[in-house]
């Protein structure tokens, strides 16, 4: 089987992405989700975060062993593994690997991102339930398409500053 072209480098690249998903994909899905330790343990880092800065604003805050964290008065909100933020951890982290770049810098930036992606959904988790006091339906709205264009031009905006400041160039 000819394979010249992988010569190309935008096809390699996006190859390698869709190999990694892939790869993701199956481990995810087949180990890692019906196991839930890896997803539970970073909801649960969510919502200890998050209960901990509503404290901090002097907001009575209630959680559940179920996902769930409000504020009183309000429904609260469960978090899914959908919004744990894992997938977006790995989406970002198949890009930085699969783009050229010195895998030192690699080390330190895949980390440091999936950190500030973390933190960025902390933040998200906390706004939405103050917005949650006072509108479900804002509540929904917010988390549907404020977030998700919020968390994803964030994401996108790290892959731009390793294109630009710590890939390599010809």
């Amino acid at each position: 089987m000819n394979f010249s072209f992988l010569k190309n480098p935008v096809v390699r690249f996006l190859f390698l992405v869709f190999f990694l998903y892939i790869l993701w994909y199956l481990v995810y899905n087949l180990w890692l989700h019906p196991d839930e330790k890896l997803d539970l343990f970073v909801i649960d880092i969510t919502v200890s975060i998050s209960k901990n800065i509503l404290e901090l604003f002097g907001y009575t805050v209630y959680t559940g062993a179920d996902r769930l964290i409000g504020i009183d008065g309000a429904s609260g909100l469960w978090i899914g593994d959908n919004c744990n933020g894992i997938t977006l951890f790995s989406l970002f982290a198949w890009f930085v690997i699969a783009y050229k770049g010195k895998i030192k810098y690699k080390l330190i930036y895949i980390p440091l991102g999936i950190l500030s992606i973390q933190l960025l959904n902390i933040i998200r988790v906390v706004i939405l339930a103050i917005i949650d006091t006072y509108s479900r339906s804002w509540t929904e709205f917010n988390h549907t398409y404020t977030f998700t264009i919020i968390i994803y031009g964030y994401i996108f905006l790290l892959w731009m500053i390793w294109v630009n400041r710590f890939a390599e160039k010809k």
